[in-house]
């Protein structure tokens, strides 16, 4: 569904994606994760044409997306930081992206999930963050597309509304769909993701299964894994230099 192959961004002097390399191919929930400044944003935005690589490819369906927006319409998106007109009504808002898009929405079913009925007429600067939440994940999840972006879905949400989501989430996937979620909450990712994509330093320092990361570097929980990836990550040592058993007595006491 999606490929992308040496994928480069810098902003200025700052390199940002070093090479990416990345195939999905099997529908399911992949988290990409890593530390603040690691690329994911980045790598999301590239996917959806919203910053232009130096280098490499991605291809949507075969296709190179380069110069191409078409494939878009393709692809549901909930940012992390969701900017509207703040003196529009929710309903308002709902409205016009029905207008920008066309098609039939499942706008209805979800407003209810969500009990945003209350708020349909009230202005989204006068909202709470949880309650714009809901919002942008309705808007995001309201059309029928085969891939979901969702850049932190979870910010904000109460336990109730966390419990739908999961709820959409496993329904989505089950319907076939490639679903890519940024998130911090391990646990979240412990109980959806199919598989996971570590980012840091704009490189990939791993991509599989859970159960494989956890084995790889020796962890009980996803939580300590990721821990180890990082401080391997500040130890930087190489599989040939004097300090890699010091290291690896670093890592085992995590």
């Amino acid at each position: 569904m999606i490929a992308i192959e040496n994928l480069q961004k810098s902003f200025g002097k700052q390199k940002v994606l070093k090479g990416i390399n990345l195939e999905f191919k099997r529908p399911g929930i992949t988290a990409i994760l890593g530390p603040n400044g690691s690329g994911k944003t980045t790598l999301i935005k590239s996917i959806l044409g919203m910053a232009l690589p130096d280098k490499g490819c991605i291809r949507f369906q075969g296709e190179d997306i380069s110069g191409s927006w078409a494939y878009r319409r393709q692809i549901d998106y909930l940012p992390q930081i969701a900017r509207f007109p703040e003196n529009l009504a929710v309903k308002e808002l709902l409205r016009m992206i029905q207008d920008l898009r066309g098609g039939q929405p499942d706008a209805e079913r979800l407003i209810g999930l969500f009990a945003l009925q209350p708020y349909l007429d009230s202005r989204l600067a006068a909202l709470s963050g949880g309650t714009r939440q809901k919002v942008n994940i309705v808007l995001a999840m309201m059309y029928d597309s085969p891939v979901l972006i969702l850049d932190e879905p979870t910010s904000g949400l109460d336990p109730v509304a966390m419990l739908h989501l999961k709820e959409l989430l496993r329904q989505e996937k089950e319907k076939g769909k490639h679903i890519l979620i940024t998130t911090h909450i391990m646990s979240f990712v412990e109980e959806m993701a199919d598989e996971v994509v570590f980012l840091l330093e704009g490189r990939i320092h791993f991509q599989g299964g859970l159960q494989e990361l956890k084995e790889k570097y020796d962890a009980t929980s996803l939580e300590r894994a990721i821990a180890r990836i990082l401080r391997e990550g500040e130890l930087g040592f190489s599989s040939n230099g004097h300090g890699e058993k010091a290291a690896k007595l670093v890592l085992k006491a995590l």
